[in-house]
Formats: C-alpha cells, structure tokens, sequence
C-alpha cells in the first residue's frame, strides 16, 4: 500500500510518502523535514492519518491523502485553519503630545488571525484610541495601536486587551501624576535643547555638535532611568495601599486533598508521598491537590504566599461552589481566579483561555488583592513591587471568595518546598 500526503495549490508539495512498507521523504518539500509521521500501528486498521509536528502559520491550506494498492485507489482533502497566539503585549510610553497627555503604544506580533486591540481604563470601559495598525508577515500579524491618555484624579491605570476567537492577552499600565509633570520637564529641556543647536548651527559652531549629541544622548538615558525610579516608586505605592487590606489566613484542613500536608499552625501546605486516610466529606478536595482557606472574604482584601523554590504551583481565589470531586478547567467561568508557574518558568494565568505571562525574573512571593465591588483579581510580585496580572470586571454577585492554593505534585522532591502563607498584618 502506498500512501501519499501533499498539499494542493503549492510547488515541490509533497509533505509524507510511505511505500513498500518504509517512509520515503527523499522529496518531501524542505519546509517539512523532521515534522511529518503517520500512525504505523493504525496502517492495519485503515487509519492513514498524518501527524503534523511545530506548527506553523505557513502549514495552513489544503492537503490531500492518496492511499493506492495494485487494484484499489481513494483519495480525499483536508483543509487546514491554522490560529496562532501572538506575544505578549508590550506596552511604551512613547512621547508627550502638547495638551498634557501621554502617548502610549501597545504593540504584539505572531498572531492569526489578527487580534481585536482595544484600551480600557480601570472599569474595563474602552477608551477611544488610534485605528489598528497591522502587518502581515510569514509568521501571522503584528498589531500596533496607540492612545493619548490624560492625567486623572482618580486612577491612571489603563489596560491593553487582545482579543481572539480562543486567545486573550492583556497588559497594564499605571502612570503616577508625578510622570505627567516629569514629561512636561523633559519636553520643556528638549525643546530648549532644539533651540540651542539651532543657534549653534546659525553660528557655525560645528565643533560643539558632537559633544552636544553626547550630551543630549547622557542627558535621555538620565531621564529614562528617572523615568523608570518613578515608575518603580509608583508601583511600590500602589502595593502598599493595597497591603493596607491585609487578611489573615489559614488553610482549611477539612478541604484539603488527602495527598496535602498542612502545618499545625494552618500556614503551610505540601504534597506528599502517600495518600491520607481522610472522611471524603463535601467540602473536600478528592480529584486534584487543593485546599482552600478557612474564611471568605468580600470587600477589598489582601494576602502573600511566598513561592521560593517551586517549580509548580498555583494561587487566587476561587467561588464557594467550584466543583470538589471531578475534573475542572480553571477560568472565571467555572469560579476560578487564578494564576501559577508550570514546567518551572512559564508563568500563566487561567483566563478564558490560558494566558502566558512574560516576566523579568522568578517570583518568590505573589501578593493577592480582591477587590469585590470592583470585580478585580489582581497578582503582585512582592518582591520587585511589579504588578503580574489583574482580572477586571468581574462578577462576584452573592459569591463568598475564598483564598485558594495548589502546591502542584511533589516528584522526587523536586518540587518539595511548600507554599508559605506570609504574615502581612
């Protein structure tokens, strides 16, 4: 039997060929070398499908399977819809407009399709902005949008929202009125600077040109490293207002899964070797390693788990009514806020879809803020007072919150240390 993949529409297309018996990819086009396999085992049933490994953007179109023997052909296509989730998105101050404003960028690349781009502010109300750039490459879509935002009394938090059919990514912004009165500064030096080399032109003082250009270049990266303090300042204020509702918590043995070991003094959890022998009551965790904390909370509430030295876990908070017994997907719909580390250095938030999160370095402690009325779930790392990730209007109508924790499996001790409640009171 012969069996022959290709796709249609594309020169030098062949993508498998088995014959007699063997692969034969002598001419399998290069853009498939290493990625192509059938399902050997299956051949005798009459499964000839193709497994297709590294996707990429460029392997959408439509392929054809082939199976031929001396007295018997059949054929029939496939079409094939590659999507694609982009970068995260990065977000730059990128200049200061003359009416007291300043424009932001949020830029993302390697999406398909390409992704709706909207900016919200703290209520998750869109803010009008710029039409979309966009440009096609081999890779999928790179989107660009910018906005002009003012200086507010009441928060100057904006968020940048990709959104696909299955994929969402956000970023967030806070800018201090501090960096609004910096900007004015810097684009009053600057214009003072332009003036100046007019003059100088004017007076033929070529000579001065270089080192002014030096000058102005130490002058900017100054400015941008004041630029970046403040920024720092910023947030570490805005975390300490939000430790300002800190909660005690302590975890709730009755609710953890009998593989979890807690401290006496309910602060600590662990996975274990061996399965507890533990009534399987309903509050209980039976099918995946959680425990939750002992108290809800409503209102504005804060707490930090200290993360040093694992290589999985996961934090948030989570609705009264999760389900206890069975398979769950974590995401707002079935009453999870919730975000961890996975494979040691992906970081990830359990959104509609997951989101991969892209972080300068390894978080040791995660903040958690609640803030009910608002519908907001925001993660802080503590330790570079940086802001991770928020969940925004959401809704928590008549839902009691609990503190959740997964420790993840401990294997082999490699992932032994365990989570720590931190005293924040």
């Amino acid at each position: 039997m012969t069996v022959e993949w290709f796709k249609l529409y594309v020169k030098d297309s062949l993508v498998h060929l088995y014959k007699d018996h063997k692969d034969r990819n002598e001419d399998q086009a290069q853009s498939y070398k290493g990625r192509t396999s059938l399902f050997k085992e299956e051949l005798q049933k009459g499964n000839t499908s193709l497994k297709l490994s590294a996707l990429r953007v460029s392997d959408e179109g439509t392929y054809k399977c082939l199976v031929e023997d001396k007295s018997w052909s059949d054929d029939i296509t496939v079409n094939v819809i590659v999507e694609a989730q982009g970068s995260h998105p990065v977000i730059v101050m990128e200049s200061y407009d003359n009416f007291r404003g300043i424009n932001l960028v949020c830029e993302s690349k390697g999406w398909k399709p390409e992704p709706e781009v909207l900016w919200l502010d703290r209520e998750g109300a869109t803010l009008p902005a710029e039409d979309t750039q966009i440009h096609r490459d081999t890779e999928g879509f790179g989107v660009k949008r910018r906005i002009t935002v003012y200086d507010s009394s009441d928060s100057n938090r904006f968020y940048c929202r990709l959104l696909q059919k299955h994929h969402m990514m956000e970023a967030e912004v806070i800018i201090n009125s501090k960096v609004f009165d910096a900007w004015k500064w810097i684009g009053g030096i600057l214009g003072s600077a332009c003036l100046i080399a007019v003059g100088l032109i004017v007076t033929a003082v070529v000579c001065h040109k270089k080192e002014m250009q030096i000058q102005r270049l130490e002058d900017e990266m100054q400015k941008e490293k004041q630029y970046t303090e403040l920024q720092r300042q910023n947030m570490e204020h805005e975390l300490g207002k939000k430790k300002q509702y800190a909660v005690d918590v302590t975890l709730d043995p009755d609710t953890a899964h009998p593989y979890l070991i807690l401290s006496a003094d309910g602060k600590q959890v662990t996975h274990g070797d061996t399965e507890q022998d533990l009534p399987d009551t309903l509050k209980r965790f039976t099918y995946y390693p959680y425990v939750l904390g002992k108290d809800f909370f409503s209102g504005r509430f804060y707490y930090e788990v200290q993360v040093r030295g694992k290589t999985k876990w996961v934090l948030g908070v989570v609705s009264e009514n999760i389900n206890r017994k069975g398979e769950v997907t974590m995401k707002p719909q079935t009453g999870f806020w919730t975000m961890g580390l996975r494979n040691e250095n992906q970081y990830r938030t359990h959104a509609n879809t997951d989101v991969l999160l892209t972080l300068r370095e390894n978080v040791e402690v995660v903040g958690v803020f609640v803030d009910y009325e608002e519908g907001l779930v925001s993660f802080y790392d503590v330790k570079s007072s940086s802001h991770i990730y928020s969940f925004i209007a959401q809704s928590f109508t008549e839902r009691k919150l609990y503190p959740f924790f997964s420790p993840g499996l401990n294997k082999g001790g490699k992932n032994s240390a365990p989570l720590v409640i931190s005293a924040t009171i």
